[in-house]
């Protein structure tokens, strides 16, 4: 594992918290390197997040079940609290407090739902939904305590219209985007904003797998056909989306559903 680029943050001090005023106010001029946590950060979507987000200066420390090789991480399941703890408590302890959380974790499912086990069931919402549910709660001391944060949450644009034989899945991540928009109003007094992005068709593992296995209902290509910008999606368009959410710009955006999907969705 590389070592992080600077030295631990301190907590910022009470005068720095947003006013109710202001609502979630833009972070104090002078400050310090942001440290943020990608769940998911080691593949697909979640790398491209970790990648751009460290381009753009801050300390990044990905949670995934795979080990990185690029920078500080942890191994956890977000579906296990106390790993979930653990590893923030790791982070902390190397990198300082969190004020940053990008929620990238997440597992696909395909199933005639007739034939959909509760088991099945309960693997898929317990990742998608359970796991940002913890790693939101693990990190919110460090945000409320700054006065200051961003929290993005990667749905799907499966949410926008539904999508068969991924009733679990559909299911997890639309709950996902009504959890962000009641947080938004519940933190937004705090500091704190939370959006989520819902990708479209993006080029990932997980993407080439469901094609492989049929489950896309044609091949790539015809999709690209079926999007009015003529091109599959990359991480790179996910986490251009999350870089500026989570900038002191974005201070006046949250509770916003944000679709990246090359247009199939508006």
């Amino acid at each position: 594992m590389s070592e992080p680029r600077g030295a631990a943050l301190p907590g910022l001090r009470s005068e720095e918290r947003a006013t109710r005023e202001g609502g979630a106010s833009k972070a104090p001029r002078g400050e310090r390197t942001r440290i943020a946590v990608v769940t998911g950060g080691t593949s697909g979507i979640g790398l491209a997040i970790a990648e751009r987000l460290s381009k753009d200066g801050c300390q990044v420390a990905a949670l995934d079940l795979n080990p990185s090789a690029t920078r500080f991480g942890q191994v956890a399941d977000v579906t296990d609290r106390a790993q979930v703890d653990a590893a923030l408590a790791a982070v902390r302890e190397r990198l300082g407090p969190v004020t940053i959380l990008v929620n990238a974790a997440g597992v696909d499912g395909f199933k005639r739902f007739a034939d959909l086990t509760f088991e099945a069931w309960q693997r898929v919402i317990d990742v998608n939904l359970n796991g940002v549910f913890h790693c939101i709660q693990a990190v919110l001391p460090d945000m409320l305590e700054t006065g200051w944060g961003r929290i993005v949450n990667i749905s799907s644009s499966s949410t926008h219209s539904g999508q068969p034989f991924m009733a679990h899945y559909v299911a997890a991540k639309s709950a996902v985007n009504g959890l962000t928009k009641s947080l938004a109003l519940e933190l937004g007094p705090s500091g704190i904003t939370v959006n989520a992005v819902p990708p479209g068709m993006i080029d990932t593992p997980m993407l080439r797998r469901a094609e492989a296995r049929g489950r896309l209902g044609g091949k790539i290509e015809d999709h690209i056909e079926r999007t009015p910008v003529r091109r599959i999606g990359r991480p790179e368009d996910i986490a251009a989306a999350c870089a500026f959410l989570v900038s002191e710009e974005a201070g006046y955006i949250t509770g916003q559903i944000i679709g990246v999907n090359g247009g199939r969705n508006t």
